[in-house]
């Protein structure tokens, strides 16, 4: 951008964006820990060449260095593409072009992933970018997800009945992975990377049906704009910061409750029945869901969830209930959770 050209107000946005975010690393009792002497350090910016993650490198090049932090873009190549090495070369130019040293990462992406393809490339993609967040001393990983793709999570996850959890959709900062435009439209990206002169790269993967984020960003969104008025991605996004919100309450509740309640037992743990009937339904399953999880390492069902809760509020004898990985029963005043 011309230097004698006003700033757009898509710049403005994104660079304010990013801004915001790169001050919070600097701030003691930021989410990620503090810059000594309140600046510097490394950030990582994953970088695919499409306009949300152009977008944010951009702007990251632009404001990092007021804070006197290095930037390094991280350039993921899946090879799901024929000509990927190709195309991540591509990128890393691109980024090299706005000033950032760019390091490609090679990954290899599970075929028999349980959670399909989607979920094989992201876990890839993470543990490549925490790798060389360590290898730099990293003190964060910026990444270009925005308010649509938090509004697609959103979507996918009511579909799929996957309970509060997934409908919190992503988190702003989660460890040292910070995603700067949750707040920022992907028009805002795109408007960004042509007042910029930037050129994106449009990974065709993006508009495959066969993908179900695909489907809702296309399809679903499109239509539920169309029926129910604009603003529906931002109720979506501001209905998963509200669920993440109560998420954070209820988890110091439990951490308060459980070290009360719980017991351990011969081959696992136990908890009060007596305490979880006293607790409110919402309270009591969660306790249920942590003790499996932190003991055992496996998730439950709501309708598993449920059952385990029968054994505390409907009692009339039943016998142990099989759970992935353990099983529950109830032994005198106890609920007891006993590796399978």
């Amino acid at each position: 951008m011309s230097p004698d050209r006003p700033l757009s107000p898509a710049v403005a946005e994104v660079r304010l964006a990013v801004r915001r975010a790169l001050a919070a690393l600097a701030q003691p009792g930021a989410a990620t820990a503090p810059l000594a002497g309140g600046v510097g350090g490394t950030v990582v910016v994953a970088l695919s060449g499409g306009a949300d993650s152009l977008a944010l490198a951009a702007a990251t090049a632009f404001e990092a260095p007021k804070l006197g932090m290095t930037v390094v873009a991280g350039v993921v190549d899946h090879g799901l593409q024929d000509g990927s090495p190709e195309i991540a070369a591509a990128v890393a130019r691109a980024a090299e072009a706005l000033g950032l040293p760019a390091r490609v990462l090679r990954v290899t992406v599970r075929a028999d992933h349980p959670g399909g393809p989607e979920a094989a490339a992201r876990e890839a993609r993470y543990a490549a970018l925490e790798e060389l967040g360590d290898e730099l001393g990293a003190v964060g990983i910026l990444l270009g997800h925005t308010l649509d793709d938090q509004a697609e999570t959103v979507l996918l996850g009511l579909a799929r009945g996957s309970g509060a959890a997934s409908l919190q959709g992503m988190a702003a900062v989660s460890g040292r992975r910070i995603r700067p435009l949750l707040g920022v439209r992907r028009a805002t990206t795109r408007a960004f990377c042509a007042d910029s002169g930037l050129e994106p790269w449009e990974d065709p993967h993006n508009t495959d049906p066969r993908f179900a984020r695909v489907r809702v960003r296309t399809s679903v969104l499109p239509v539920l704009e169309a029926e129910l008025g604009p603003g529906v991605a931002e109720a979506l996004a501001r209905t998963a910061e509200q669920l993440r919100e109560d998420a954070e309450a209820f988890a110091e509740m439990i951490d308060e409750t459980i070290e009360d309640i719980v017991e351990h037992a011969e081959a696992g743990i136990s908890v009060s029945a007596a305490a979880l009937a006293a607790n409110p339904a919402a309270l009591r399953n969660r306790i249920i869901r942590h003790v499996v999880a932190s003991e055992f390492g496996t998730s439950l069902t709501r309708a598993q969830t449920l059952e385990v809760a029968r054994l505390v509020t409907d009692w009339s004898g039943q016998g142990p209930i099989d759970l992935p990985g353990c099983r529950a029963r109830r032994a005198g005043g106890r609920i007891v959770f006993e590796a399978a």
